[in-house]
């Protein structure tokens, strides 16, 4: 979305006091999608009779900071926080491998798959992202930050035991990518499940860069 677009949101979300539900979050590569979509497809064909909700492959993402329900009027402002927050980092290497449960012990209630930050700029980036939502004014996350991908969630936990077990102990990955971008999402939320939208991209700038693009949009 451009600055425009933004406006024009945010236009509109003052004159019908719209708001909107937003995370921030690092899109994933086809192989990561198409990785977990084949490891999603070999449970679901072995255990057809437990009740999970397995989210589109198109869908997963790694989420940064869940904002929530928020005044279309503020989503301006929280796009240029992002953008001062990718300011300055660099490009980094992610690694998506293994496999686990939410709790780690017992009835597991959600499945995920381990994000590998070998760098330490996820959790940097997370980090800032945390501080320029904090200083307009949004709650910080109350829990730190555990970087996942959430496979399935377990509509019947205490059922689901050997599916679980399954999940863990089948191997997954080690699929690498670089990152060099984040996104502002919107989730929109339907009989169909969760449809996200991009509101925005914020690319890691140099600080020269950063700034000449802030001008350019003053």
């Amino acid at each position: 979305m451009s600055y425009d677009e933004m406006n024009r949101v945010d236009a509109e979300g003052r004159g019908q006091g719209e708001s909107i539900r937003l995370f921030f979050a690092l899109e994933l590569p086809d192989e990561v999608r198409d990785a977990a979509a084949s490891h999603v497809a070999r449970l679901r064909r072995d255990f057809p009779g437990v009740r999970v909700s397995w989210p589109r492959p198109a869908n997963l993402h790694l989420t940064l900071k869940f904002m929530g329900e928020v005044e279309a009027s503020r989503v301006e402002s929280l796009s240029r926080a992002a953008s001062v927050a990718a300011a300055g980092l660099a490009p980094f290497r992610l690694s998506i491998e293994s496999a686990g449960v939410f709790p780690p012990r017992g009835a597991a209630r959600v499945l995920w798959l381990g994000v590998h930050d070998d760098s330490g700029q996820l959790a940097l980036l997370q980090r800032r992202l945390e501080d320029e939502c904090a200083a307009l004014g949004f709650e910080r996350e109350p829990k730190s930050f555990k970087p996942h991908l959430t496979l399935a969630r377990l509509r019947t936990p205490h059922d689901a035991s050997a599916l679980s077990e399954a999940h863990r102990q089948t191997p997954f990955g080690p699929h690498a990518f670089d990152v060099s971008e984040f996104v502002m999402m919107r989730s929109e939320l339907g009989p169909g499940g969760s449809r996200y939208t991009p509101l925005s991209r914020h690319s890691f700038l140099s600080k020269r860069e950063f700034n000449t693009e802030t001008r350019r949009h003053s």
